[in-house]
């Protein structure tokens, strides 16, 4: 029985030994969380303002008019992401010092158990969110993404020309940052690119279809 237990005891032991990668992967998957969400933040930023922009170019041929809006997307995306990821990353940070607050107030029994919660506190407040850090990261990453379809037109006099080479440069860039994401959040590569993909020109065929029928009812510029 006493052999028996000692083995039972060396295996967690071992466990814990060789597998300090699971550690590490809890390290890594926290940082990879994030990097999925400025994967994502640039995802957005592509999609919307590539929508905008075949939008526009449905009902309207001038490279500047098509390049404006681009821009005025990007601007207007990036500071709608970094207001929006800063209000909710400060919310989150003001759940989690209330609730250490708590557990400060309501831990006061036994002196070890004490210190453990001490330690344990601080260990937490270095992994707090940071919102200024959390808003800068969205605003950055949305602009990256929307820069792209911007690049794509801006050089480009041909009209139907132009709205072909966006689709190209937004497709590539969406499966990258498919393959990207599904690499850091360890999901089946095909089927992340394969739903990116789709949902993009999804989005840019609705806008273009959608801005083509509202200029057809006389609203065009």
């Amino acid at each position: 029985m006493a052999a028996q237990n000692q083995v039972q005891i060396t295996i967690p032991k071992q466990h814990y030994d060789q597998n300090q990668a699971p550690e590490e992967d809890f390290d890594y998957s926290q940082r990879a969380q994030w990097l999925r969400a400025a994967i994502l933040g640039a995802n957005d930023g592509l999609v919307s303002v590539a929508s905008l922009m075949m939008g526009v170019g449905a009902v309207q041929e001038n490279v500047k008019t098509m390049i404006l809006t681009g821009f005025a997307g990007l601007f207007a995306g990036a500071c709608s992401m970094a207001i929006g990821e800063f209000v909710s990353v400060y919310s989150q940070l003001d759940i989690e010092l209330a609730q250490m607050k708590r557990e400060k107030t309501t831990g006061g029994g036994q002196n070890q158990e004490h210190q453990h919660q001490h330690q344990e506190e601080e260990g937490n407040k270095e992994q707090l969110p940071n919102p200024f850090q959390a808003a800068g990261a969205s605003s950055i990453v949305f602009s990256l993404g929307a820069i792209v379809p911007i690049l794509a037109a801006a050089f480009i006099a041909d009209h139907k020309v132009r709205l072909a080479v966006i689709v190209a440069a937004v497709s590539l860039a969406l499966l990258a940052f498919g393959g990207v994401g599904a690499f850091l959040g360890r999901s089946p590569m095909v089927k992340s690119c394969a739903r990116v993909l789709i949902g993009g020109w999804m989005a840019m065929a609705i806008t273009f279809g959608l801005t083509r029928l509202i200029g057809s009812m006389g609203l065009e510029m």
